[in-house]
């Protein structure tokens, strides 16, 4: 008996698989084909075959940031001092003091009473519950002038609050719980001035070569009524519509004792830190050393909150690797000049021009968007602020208006492995990335179509453009 080739077939390959292996490839023959001077080639086929593998999750994230480590070691595409640079960095402390305060706000039950709180003020309807979460979020971009605090504090309280509702963890409303905490406490916090990294990055760079400072107030006129409050608006029934769930009122019901001695004591160390957190532009404390000497409090021996058999068992170590795997990405790109490169090769083909302003609006907001998918949301205001001028001469605008513009780009995340905020959430809340996806996707569209043409006629309204 034989076979016919016609009749012979072959499963098909998954499109996230396929998409991984065609970046994998595309950046294997750019190594070797190393078409840039330098380190840039190595770089750049390192960005495009990880960048693959991040976006596409078929691989868990932190064993692709090992290898991320491993290859740029071998092909010596920048030195152990960029490359592990995340180790050194502030926001990956902060994030293993938030995975410590998250355990203890799991194991003492302070998350479900919390959340057994914060569901009577919300309410039992699912729309509810996701509003009230992401506004929860949102209003602490007021407070808090870390994004990756924010997410660090609310996730597990989030948690809590699903597991009051009966959702199960992978169902359609834990990950809508999960996605409104980690998405509230980040997206349309761009439009607050202190609230997020890549802001920060922005006003410093813009000072030091510009002799730019935007006020608080200036910055939120300008970015929040669209990028804050509209996205807000938009995000919260594009997430009861993509994930939609029921609350389970018998669950919602459960009756919790009186408040325990170790729930108390976690209790007043978080609002300690919360403190801390708001008030750093008096005592200039990193918030990273917040967040370490309560997770270092914590694991302190007679206090007991989380214990030895918790800390080696229960603290997700592997979104530390992502977390540095990222943060290793930028600096490498930054480093070799890839993402300057990067940012002159679309700058000479964009279309700007005086006397054009919906062209040059769109044109900034498009370098922005695909300069921070290579270098992270950080490095995007980092590469493209030296080059203000040259676009300002190019379009006719003002420096100023050409440095906001980079906001319009940063604040729309494409893919979450831009964001270490948002990973880091993700990992905290127990779900995968694939959600959260999924999410940035639709939301980077809605932006594009819906949100971009809005904040172009409100900066005319302005004067701005």
């Amino acid at each position: 008996m034989s076979l016919s080739p016609s009749r012979i077939s072959l499963p098909p390959i998954p499109l996230p698989r396929a998409l991984a292996w065609a970046a994998v490839i595309a950046g294997a023959a750019i190594v070797v084909i190393d078409p840039l001077p330098g380190t840039e080639g190595r770089v750049l086929g390192l960005a495009v075959a990880f960048i693959g593998l991040w976006a596409t999750a078929v691989m868990p994230e932190p064993i692709v940031a090992v290898f991320f480590f491993t290859t740029a070691m071998l092909l010596k595409a920048a030195p152990s001092s960029a490359v592990f640079g995340g180790f050194q960095s502030a926001a990956l402390w902060l994030v293993f003091g938030g995975l410590v305060m998250g355990v203890a706000v799991r194991s003492t039950g302070l998350g479900e009473r919390l959340g057994t709180r914060l569901s009577h003020a919300f309410g039992s309807s699912y729309w509810g519950i996701i509003g009230g979460v992401t506004l929860v979020g949102v209003a602490m971009g007021f407070l808090m002038p870390s994004s990756m605090g924010r997410a660090i504090l609310l996730m597990p309280i989030a948690v809590g609050l699903a597991e009051r509702y009966g959702f199960a963890p992978g169902s359609n409303g834990r990950v809508g719980v999960v996605l409104a905490a980690a998405f509230g406490c980040h997206v349309p916090t761009f439009s607050i001035l202190p609230a997020n990294l890549p802001n920060l990055v922005l006003v410093g760079a813009s000072e030091t070569l510009w002799h730019y400072t935007p006020s608080y107030g200036a910055y939120l006129l300008l970015h929040f009524p669209v990028l804050g409050f509209l996205k807000t608006a938009i995000m919260i029934p594009l997430i009861v519509k993509l994930w939609p769930d029921t609350p389970k009122p018998e669950a919602a019901g459960r009756a919790l004792g009186p408040m325990t001695r170790q729930e108390g004591q976690l209790s007043l160390l978080l609002a300690a830190a919360l403190v801390l957190w708001a008030t750093d532009f008096l005592h200039h404390v990193s918030p990273a050393w917040v967040s370490m000497a309560a997770g270092a409090l914590l694991l302190l021996p007679g206090i007991g909150l989380v214990d030895r058999k918790a800390f080696n068992e229960q603290i997700n170590y592997g979104s530390m690797f992502y977390v540095a795997g990222i943060m290793g990405l930028g600096a490498i790109v930054d480093q070799s000049g890839l993402g300057a490169r990067l940012a002159g090769a679309i700058l000479d083909i964009l279309p700007l021009a005086p006397g054009q302003p919906a062209t040059n609006f769109t044109a900034l907001a498009v370098l922005s968007t695909v300069v921070s998918v290579f270098t992270t949301l950080p490095g995007g205001p980092a590469v493209l602020t030296p080059m203000a001028g040259q676009m300002a001469e190019a379009s006719g605008l003002l420096v100023e208006a050409v440095l906001m513009s980079q906001v319009l780009g940063f604040s729309n995340p494409i893919l979450p492995y831009q964001s270490a905020p948002m990973v880091v959430a993700m990992q905290l809340g127990g779900e995968r990335l694939g959600p959260a996806q999924k999410l940035c996707l639709w939301l980077a569209g809605i932006t594009i179509v819906v949100l971009l043409p809005l904040n172009f006629l409100w900066w005319r309204l302005l004067g701005w453009i």
